[in-house]
């Protein structure tokens, strides 16, 4: 039965209160949330019930601060229980939460204060609060309450988290009822690659069609358990570790430290998960060091495995039939071989590995499916709620290095340039004013220009090739994906991050980053005595760095070749400012950098 949208049957003719209501009633007893306190080594769990009243208490407190329906609130804290709970709370007390990233200056801090106009921000601690004090004084925020998780200060205007439970009940839980579809569940905030973040202002029905979308798109068990370990200002850990649990009833299991996720992911071992592409990229380190210890005979073993998985995979991407003798090879191939290896790391039982943010390395993708993970591209921007187009694990329906084809009620297009159009139910409601208004951005014809630049196939996949405003236009009018190239050079296990350059320049220059994890060990399987930044120095990892920028001109075309290139030791991250907290590069921001190093190589 197909339901009619904005009648009584349509799923997104509610909001994510009515799903945490419905959870605790049908599910009361299911775990809800899990989280490792510092220093423990024991969860702690939330069922669905516990949950529902905890929301209840927090809501009632936030009330209780002053907060009231249709304010703005902003939570700055990693992926812990207070900030998953305080996130449902202020929805239910009427407010419009939304997360800031960690990593953020204060200057970022202050603009996203002012501009949503915030009336409480969440803290994590003593030392974030020091970021937003100054804001409680200052005229152009209404900033009224700085909530305090852990050492808060009184004296320093700071409320306790822990007094939030201890106000009495007046009935603001309550205000949720009042909701309608259409009124706001969050503004987030892009991580902003280029000038000031915007404020993309989404709302319940937005989220509700999105979800939809992807339950009608994958086949995920019920109660299914997830890994929140990204950064919940980013849309896509907003969907995955808080919309989509309240729609599946999923467990959740909070990572605090993106850098510890390894350790939760066989507590969890999910069905669904997500990795940027520099994650898939750490972890196939792993793998990598991993397979380097294991004895010739047993690697022998593993590569037979990984032949027949590979040859798997490739029937499954070209929809052939796969003989039988294949599917039983395959079978025995996973159960003997390569779910015990994957098991370590917690991804034995995944079956919906994806990836988003960033263009996927063909031969990370490559070398995932090789052990059975068939990682399945999606893309979209915080604009779309996450998903607009994605590949899907059956027979055909995925094209390595693709992004897919659009999921339901959303359309593409492509503009004579090449850039992409979306136009569906599930997009934003628009970017949120300084003065509280929220401007569309569609044409006339409902149609969101994204800035990347891609193709569609004749099978109906979306191929992204790089963003409009970062191509490379060289000094003799060529036109080059710097996307393209840095991936091409990152296929070697080597070079752990590139950046292309050669803007209105007469060819291309590249800066490459050595893996962290691979160099080391290369270098010791050649015999070779060096440590950290003295590798980017060594001639014979020169050598091998050379050859591997001179098999990826080999497959570029003449434009966008490298001609020069600098080998840099120290690995790029949200923390030296090289990318954005969501793992983006911030191209400005290395081309700044390294201003001299880039101008040298075109120096004789």
């Amino acid at each position: 039965m197909t339901s009619v949208p904005g009648t009584a049957d349509d799923p997104t003719n509610r909001t994510l209160p009515d799903l945490l209501l419905r959870n605790a009633r049908e599910f009361p007893d299911r775990p809800a949330l899990s989280w490792r306190e510092p220093g423990a080594t024991d969860w702690t769990t939330l069922t669905w019930a516990r949950t529902h009243d905890t929301v209840a208490a927090l809501a009632e407190g936030y009330a209780a601060l002053g907060v009231r329906p249709g304010d703005h609130a902003l939570i700055m804290m990693g992926n812990r229980p207070e900030h998953w709970l305080s996130d449902l709370a202020l929805v239910h007390a009427g407010a419009v939460p939304g997360t800031v990233y960690t990593t953020s200056a204060p200057e970022q801090v202050a603009h996203i204060a002012r501009h949503s106009r915030a009336r409480v921000a969440v803290v994590e601690n003593a030392e974030t609060a020091a970021r937003w004090e100054p804001l409680l004084k200052d005229p152009d925020t209404p900033l009224a309450h700085l909530v305090v998780v852990e050492g808060a200060d009184p004296e320093r205007g700071h409320t306790p988290y822990t007094a939030l439970t201890e106000a009495v009940p007046a009935g603001a839980f309550d205000r949720w009822r009042a909701l309608t579809p259409d009124d706001l569940v969050t503004v987030v905030y892009t991580s902003g690659t280029t000038g000031d973040p915007k404020g993309v202002a989404i709302s319940h029905r937005r989220v509700l069609a999105q979800t939809g979308a992807l339950e009608r798109a994958l086949e995920v068990p019920a109660h299914p358990s997830h890994v929140c370990y990204l950064p919940l200002a980013h849309i896509a850990e907003r969907l995955l570790g808080i919309y989509l649990p309240l729609v599946r009833g999923s467990h959740v299991w909070m990572c605090a430290d993106p850098t510890a996720m390894v350790g939760v992911l066989p507590q969890a071992r999910p069905v669904h998960f997500l990795g940027v592409p520099r994650v898939w990229e750490k972890l196939a380190g792993a793998v990598h060091a991993m397979l380097s210890t294991l004895p010739e005979e047993r690697r022998a073993v593993v590569d037979a495995a990984r032949e027949i998985a590979t040859e798997y995979a490739a029937h499954l991407e070209r929809a052939g039939d796969i003989p039988a003798d294949l599917e039983e090879r395959y079978r025995r191939a996973r159960a003997t071989t390569l779910d015990p290896l994957l098991a370590r790391l917690g991804l034995d039982r995944v079956a919906l590995p994806t990836s988003a943010s960033a263009p996927m390395p063909v031969d990370v993708a490559r070398f995932w499916a090789s052990l059975g993970v068939i990682i399945m591209d999606a893309w979209g921007l915080t604009e779309s709620v996450g998903v607009a187009t994605m590949n899907r694990p059956g027979p055909g329906d995925f094209r390595i290095g693709s992004v897919g084809r659009p999921i339901d009620g959303i359309e593409v297009r492509l503009a004579e340039d090449g850039e992409v159009f979306l136009r569906g139910d599930s997009l934003f409601q628009g970017y949120l004013g300084a003065d509280g208004s929220i401007r569309p951005d569609l044409d006339a014809d409902g149609w969101f220009a994204t800035g990347d630049v891609g193709r569609i196939d004749e099978d109906g996949f979306l191929w992204i090739t790089d963003r409009k405003k970062e191509l490379i236009v060289t000094s003799g009018g060529k036109n080059v994906s710097p996307a393209l190239v840095e991936n091409t050079l990152k296929e070697h296990p080597l070079i752990g991050q590139a950046f292309a350059h050669g803007d209105r320049r007469p060819y291309l220059v590249a800066l490459i980053v050595l893996d962290p994890e691979l160099t080391p060990l290369w270098a010791a399987s050649q015999g070779i005595d060096a440590e950290g930044a003295h590798l980017a120095e060594h001639p014979e990892v020169l050598a091998e760095i050379q050859r591997a920028v001179e098999a990826a001109n080999h497959r570029l075309n003449r434009p966008e070749q490298v001609k020069r290139y600098r080998v840099l030791s120290g690995e790029w991250g949200p923390e030296t400012g090289e990318l954005t907290p969501s793992l983006k590069l911030r191209r400005r921001v290395v081309a700044d950098r390294h201003a001299r190093d880039l101008d040298a190589l075109y120096q004789d």
